[in-house]
């Protein structure tokens, strides 16, 4: 049971701390960096950020290991 508290704990560091950076603008990067597409047209707009989203994929990565090798040892 102390291991679900702790990962509890975590998660809503995580959150408070996700929300601190996006409202002090740290992660007005996403969907602005090479690679991502965006086209506009008359009546549509289209928006793939893939290489926002392989970034994200591998800051999760790394924390949800780092996390792992915590509870683990």
């Amino acid at each position: 049971m102390r291991q679900v508290s702790n990962l509890l704990i975590l998660g809503g560091v995580v959150a408070i701390l996700a929300g601190l950076a996006a409202r002090f603008g740290l992660l007005s990067w996403f969907g602005n960096l090479p690679g991502d597409i965006r086209r506009v047209g008359e009546r549509s707009v289209v928006f793939i950020p893939l290489t926002s989203m392989l970034v994200v994929s591998l800051l999760l990565t790394i924390a949800v290991n780092l996390v792992g090798r915590f509870f683990r040892g």
